[in-house]
């Protein structure tokens, strides 16, 4: 079936429907991975974004239950240059199209994703919509004005866990660890369960005065979708933790929240970070990793004595990692847990269970 790419600022582009017969309208967005389409499409930080893949052919190996970051698309639509309606692995279980009608979300192909790239950069994330029809209509295009803007919105709130839950295997002589969802990833919960944590997620909301009267050891803020600005209630739970100087880690959307708590302020960049090759240097140490990354919004401000930026995304000199000298405190801007992606950063888990080590002592 025929289908609509219709972007805010009037370009229309026409290609082919492959996933759920309906409309939808988001944040128009680009990841340079050249793999990982499934967990793209399941990480929640993608919330009310149409995910344009600029690897030219996706769908070649299907779909594996053991990959999903959530249990669901989290993406508002996928957009792709050819479609492979065939997969070939001995993993998958579905096709791509498939996965898509089974959870209601619209895709089309044939699109010049060079192109819309190209515009994406050069104009900035927009909002844009995939309309499956036939002809193209000038409502099209008004809808896609009247949708909202990606700044203000909370979507921590629609991703996040409903009722707080244990994950991995339990021991008495792990450190007991909170974990905030906003919208985490599953790779992220296993990794902290592997660096040695009893890990217990608890929903965005939750207030940090009632986890720290439980004993909590140490505290973990979570990526997600959305305007980090909005999330009062996460910034105040960061003050709460570093002011009780528990050992706190935020990854992503939490690296956002402790820069906020810390009285940084936040901006939307251009058109974001996603992709699996970000090049960044460990001020601390002078070297380059290769780093995955999926953010749309960046923390601002200078290095200081007692808050140094530890780390620098090196494609536009950002701020990618934050510490506290005096506080058992670091954050990242990128994804150590990424799968697929580069392992560079994954050392960051067990630097985090070292400080809480160090902190107990």
């Amino acid at each position: 079936m025929q289908a609509f790419l219709v972007l805010a600022n009037g370009t229309v582009m026409k290609g082919r429907s492959f996933g759920a017969n309906k409309n939808s309208i988001g944040e128009v967005v680009f990841n340079t991975s050249m793999a990982g389409y499934q967990e793209i499409l399941t990480d929640p930080s993608y919330k009310g974004q149409l995910v344009t893949l600029t690897y030219p052919m996706i769908g070649n190996y299907g779909i594996n239950p053991d990959d999903m970051e959530s249990d669901r698309i989290q993406s508002s639509g996928l957009i792709v240059k050819e479609y492979v309606k065939r997969p070939s692995n001995f993993q998958s279980k579905e096709t791509l199209s498939d996965f898509l009608v089974r959870f209601g979300v619209p895709a089309i192909e044939g699109i010049d994703t060079r192109k819309l790239t190209r515009i994406i950069r050069n104009s900035g994330a927009m909002n844009c919509g995939i309309f499956i029809s036939e002809t193209y209509e000038d409502s099209f295009l008004e809808a896609v004005k009247n949708a909202p803007s990606m700044e203000g919105q909370d979507l921590a709130q629609v991703v996040t866990c409903e009722k707080p839950y244990v994950f991995g295997a339990h021991s008495p002589s792990k450190f007991k660890l909170a974990v905030y969802d906003f919208g985490i990833k599953r790779n992220i919960l296993r990794l902290l369960d592997s660096a040695g944590f009893n890990v217990h997620v608890f929903p965005a909301k939750t207030k940090a005065e009632d986890l720290l009267k439980d004993g909590f050891d140490a505290f973990f803020l979570s990526n997600g979708p959305g305007d980090p600005a909005p999330l009062d209630y996460a910034i105040q739970s960061a003050k709460t933790i570093m002011d009780a100087k528990k050992p706190l880690f935020g990854i992503c959307l939490g690296h956002q929240i402790i820069g906020l708590a810390l009285g940084k302020k936040t901006s939307k960049l251009k058109f974001g970070h996603r992709g699996g090759n970000h090049p960044v240097r460990n001020e601390e140490t002078g070297k380059i990793e290769i780093t995955s990354q999926n953010h749309g919004f960046h923390v601002l401000g200078e290095s200081s004595q007692d808050m140094p930026i530890t780390r620098i995304n090196l494609f536009d000199n950002t701020v990618a990692g934050l510490k506290i000298k005096s506080l058992p405190v670091m954050a990242v801007q990128y994804h150590p847990e990424a799968c697929p992606g580069p392992h560079d950063s994954a050392y960051h888990f067990q630097e985090f269970y070292t400080m809480v080590e160090s902190s107990k002592t």
